[in-house]
């Protein structure tokens, strides 16, 4: 059994149908007490300063040995080489210099099944299982990814949920918290405490859109301005929202690795779906995606605040203000 890093979401059914670990290294690197000093390692290491802060956590995360055996050792990466960062090519050549095992995982960027089939099946030999096993896999994960999307639903239509909670429970199904066991119990315990929890009372229903943001604390900021997120775009797709019998589609219909407006369909549909007033777009700092925004203003009628983040921790005064303005102008 070894433990996986993975780079982004890529089909999680194989990891574990193949008896290893997976291991999102954008969740160990962001929650981190060390997240900062991970950056500053990368840059310490030759990184440029002008190259996205994730990329840097990810890079350190695997490859500074006291990063890694803190969290339990990475023994092999998984990097996905289209459908995520522009940079992971070159994140996976630092890595193979330092002496890490790298596995490349490619979403065809038309969408093309057969594709996507044959991608799946060269993760499959590489890590040694197949469809059958991950197919049993795949069953047991849908009865959980049925309740995390109850979790969602009750973001935006019972309003007992926080935007915090919705993002992290949706963000955790990259890879379960490494412990599927454990996260269908953390799942089943959070859905029975909502049962009693009180509706929030916001006047303010706000859409995510783009990346996880690299602050820690846009969520709560946001609730005591009155405003909540209802909607978390990217993170929902992690946790798989369209369900069907077929692996293969599932991964077909997750948009976040195709083209921006398959994302802009989806977007569309929860704007009018959950009511919402506005879209905060987080963009990060060094990214390509950050051009996507032009193509959001021209195609969504709703209000956005784009947003950019460079390094991990809070929101820095001027992007508060913003946000402050933002929320009045909604209002």
């Amino acid at each position: 059994m070894a433990r996986i890093g993975i780079t982004t979401t890529v089909p999680v059914e194989i990891i574990l149908a193949a008896g290893h670990i997976p291991v999102d290294l954008n969740n160990i690197f962001i929650t981190s007490p060390a997240a900062g000093r991970m950056v500053e390692t990368a840059e310490e290491a030759g990184y440029p300063r002008n190259i996205c802060g994730w990329i840097k956590g990810l890079y350190a995360v695997m490859v500074n040995k006291e990063f890694n055996a803190s969290f339990g050792g990475i023994d092999k990466v998984i990097a996905v080489t289209q459908g995520d960062c522009s940079n992971t090519h070159a994140l996976m050549e630092t890595y193979q210099l330092a002496g890490i095992e790298t596995i490349p995982f490619a979403y065809p960027f038309d969408r093309d099944y057969d594709l996507l089939k044959l991608q799946m099946e060269k993760l499959m030999a590489t890590l040694g299982t197949n469809w059958e096993a991950v197919y049993g896999v795949k069953r047991q994960l849908d009865k959980l990814r049925l309740n995390v999307a109850e979790i969602d639903r009750r973001t935006w239509q019972e309003n007992t949920v926080s935007g915090l909670h919705n993002h992290l429970y949706q963000v955790s199904c990259s890879d379960f918290n490494s412990d599927t066991e454990t996260f269908v119990s953390d799942v089943e315990r959070f859905l029975q405490q909502a049962d009693n929890a009180s509706e929030y009372t916001d006047d303010l229903r706000l859409g995510f859109i783009g990346v996880p943001p690299i602050f820690t604390d846009l969520y709560p900021y946001l609730e005591t301005m009155g405003a909540r997120i209802v909607y978390n775009e990217v993170q929902r797709q992690f946790a798989m929202p369209f369900a069907t019998d077929d692996i293969v589609e599932q991964y077909r219909l997750y948009t976040y690795p195709y083209g921006v407006f398959g994302r802009i369909n989806d977007i569309e549909t929860e704007i009018e779906r959950r009511n919402l007033d506005g879209l905060i777009h987080y963009v990060q700092s060094f990214c390509f995606r950050q051009i996507e925004d032009m193509i959001f203003r021209e195609k969504l009628t709703i209000p956005i605040l784009t947003i950019e983040g460079d390094k991990p921790g809070k929101i820095d005064a001027r992007t508060r203000l913003r946000m402050e303005s933002f929320l009045e102008m909604l209002r």
